[in-house]
């Protein structure tokens, strides 16, 4: 492995953005990165990387060599896996199902704001990036048109009635904005990071669209042995008393759900009586609500392959349901559309610094001709309130929908 200090290059979305123009000038593909809190670090950028679609197990296997240099991540595959399952109206995916790409190579921003290139083959830093510069955010402009209340709502009282015939505890019901975009999706990507600082944010595309994730959340994390997981289960807006959460008996209790449906996915694959919690409904900020989020660990031996692991897990535990099985059955009649992207994963398996994904909530996917799809929903228990169900769908999705647009001089916005 190469590892070559760089040094305070700038911020990450700005570093990107400078990437991305060096990479279009040497007619290679786009970057790819994750952006937060990734890797103990505070960006981690492939310079260039074709992402492809590939068969859904494919996705994110990487096998784990020694762990190299401390904090080091080298390179790896880049990727996304969407939601599995369709909408009641049937239609095909928009976006590949798995799609994603191994760079040897990435530049690595650490903890004190240092940038790093490292490179897994031991290659010099490429020529076309020797003199990077840091990019100021390009015009773009997103227009949203709202979701369906009703249709929403139906989907809702269907969960609940469902509920109270005991054929799910829980169950995660969503609907979806829909807009397009005039401009590069990786600007919306990189304004939407700056402006809201999610922790989990991730970015890849290629020919056929791009996902840009604005995620809170953590759904895997995998280095040697230990595999961890923290669900997101209980919202409430940035304004409101954090406070409330804990003393929410709906939001409480929802969360629990989905941590004992975490500590049976995992202990699917995990070695027995290594299943553990060690945090349980910590009340954390993300960008517009207060979240309620818990953490479970396990041991997996590591001849364990990612594709086993992710037949345990995937899709999260906190969008789908429980029992899992049939909340995702149910869930296929009450939602109109395809969740896509929405409620998959986004991510980087590194051979010697281990996989993390996202769970992908605040997550926009770009189709190549502009459109785009933010999915939003909510869990619902027992005690949910319809239109309170609303409201959190909206209090999710306001970081994002609200977000002014970059346009240039003399361009008014719609």
């Amino acid at each position: 492995m190469r590892i070559e200090r760089l040094g305070a290059l700038g911020d990450a979305p700005a570093v990107l953005r400078g990437v991305a123009a060096a990479a279009r000038v040497a007619g290679l593909p786009p970057p790819a990165a994750v952006i937060g809190d990734w890797f103990s670090s505070r960006a981690v950028i492939a310079p260039s990387v074709s992402v492809v679609p590939v068969a859904p197990g494919a996705a994110f296997d990487v096998a784990q060599q020694a762990s190299g240099p401390a904090g080091a991540v080298g390179g790896g595959w880049f990727g996304h896996l969407c939601y599995p399952d369709p909408g009641s109206d049937g239609a095909e995916p928009r976006i590949p199902v798995a799609a994603g790409g191994w760079s040897d190579c990435v530049l690595r921003q650490d903890a004190d704001d240092v940038w790093w290139f490292e490179s897994l083959s031991g290659t010099t830093l490429p020529t076309w990036l020797g003199h990077l510069q840091p990019a100021a955010p390009g015009p773009y402009q997103l227009t949203w048109t709202a979701p369906d209340r009703d249709r929403h709502r139906r989907g809702v009282l269907a969960c609940l009635e469902a509920i109270a015939a005991g054929e799910v505890y829980q169950a995660c019901v969503c609907t979806r904005f829909t807009g397009r975009i005039d401009g590069d999706p990786l600007d919306f990507f990189t304004d939407a990071v700056a402006r809201t600082a999610p922790a989990r944010a991730a970015y890849v595309a290629g020919e056929w669209g791009a996902v840009a994730s604005l995620s809170p959340e953590l759904f895997l994390y995998r280095a040697g042995t230990l595999v961890a997981s923290s669900p997101i289960k209980g919202t409430l807006p940035r304004d409101a008393d954090p406070a409330g959460l804990l003393t929410s008996v709906k939001d409480v209790a929802e969360n629990i759900m989905i941590v004992d449906l975490v500590r049976n996915d995992l202990g699917r694959v995990a070695a027995t009586g290594s299943v553990t919690v060690p945090e349980l409904l910590a009340v954390r900020p993300a960008p517009g609500v207060w979240h309620l989020v818990s953490t479970v660990t396990a041991e997996v031996p590591e001849r364990v392959p990612m594709g086993a692991l992710l037949d345990a897990t995937f899709p999260p535990a906190s969008v789908t349901g429980t029992p899992k099985r049939r909340a995702r059955q149910l869930l296929q009649h009450w939602e109109p559309h395809r969740r896509g992207i929405y409620c998959g994963t986004v991510g980087l398996a590194s051979p010697v610094a281990g996989t993390e994904l996202n769970v992908a909530i605040r997550t926009v996917e770009f189709g190549a001709d502009g459109s785009a799809i933010l999915g939003v929903g909510g869990g619902i228990t027992a005690d949910s309130d319809v239109d309170a169900e609303w409201d959190e769908c909206l209090h999710k999705a306001a970081s994002i929908v609200q977000l002014p647009a970059l346009t240039p001089p003399g361009v008014q916005r719609v």
